[in-house]
């Protein structure tokens, strides 16, 4: 009998941003499988949770991948969490989740905090239509990408890392406009907390200024 995968948000800053089922789900496991053990450790000393957990990211998932599944087709309840947010949203997850399904193995996605809804929210822009887009390529499809956005009327959301903040404003400013509207939200959930908003030439002089920190959350006008 196959056992179950449960993808369990975790919060993206704020430890009590976390529904109470996923800390039961996260207690009755077998196995969580966490993409840093130490960040995670913290939320689950924080919350009593002595279920053993074992290391899943970007440099041994493919590794790591067929141990898991032989664990779920032997009847296994493996929990996976990412750092912060819902794990396979711009974080390891996906090639678990695509092979359980592919082995009829029962997968749980419980719903639970991820940074760009409350950074579309907070940036004042058109929320009924909107693409998430995660982390520009950094260098092999960038300027593809970027030309293809000119057009694009939804609200477009991005993930940035701090040292790339400026560079990719810079890329709005000469691919798009200059004067599209874009926020750009940091430590969302956190004490300094922060979203600036303005036009891609303000918000870029801003951070020209004030020298970026935390990870971001870019949210984008589309055209019209």
């Amino acid at each position: 009998m196959n056992g179950k995968l449960s993808l369990v948000p975790t919060p993206i800053g704020n430890l009590k941003d976390i529904t109470f089922r996923a800390i039961e789900v996260l207690q009755q496991a077998d196995t969580i499988l966490a993409e840093d053990t130490r960040t995670s450790g913290k939320l689950l000393s924080h919350y009593s949770i002595v279920t053993p957990t074992r290391p899943y990211h970007m440099h041994n998932e493919h590794k790591m991948l067929s141990g898991f599944i032989d664990q779920l087709k032997l009847g296994q309840h493996l929990a996976l969490i990412s750092d912060a947010g819902t794990p396979a949203i711009s974080d390891p997850g996906y090639l678990l989740l695509r092979e359980a399904l592919r082995n009829d193995i029962e997968v749980e996605c419980l719903p639970g905090a991820t940074a760009f809804i409350p950074a579309l929210l907070l940036s004042g822009l058109p929320a009924h239509s909107f693409v998430f887009e995660g982390f520009l390529p950094v260098k092999k499809g960038r300027q593809t990408k970027l030309k293809a956005m000119a057009s694009e009327s939804r609200t477009q959301i991005f993930y940035e890392s701090p040292h790339r903040m400026v560079k990719t404003l810079e890329n709005f400013a000469e691919y798009l406009d200059p004067n599209r509207a874009v926020s750009a939200s940091r430590e969302i959930t956190k004490l300094y907390e922060e979203t600036i908003r303005g036009t891609v030439a303000e918000v870029l002089e801003h951070f020209k200024n004030t020298p970026p920190k935390g990870e971001f959350v870019i949210c984008l006008a589309g055209v019209g």
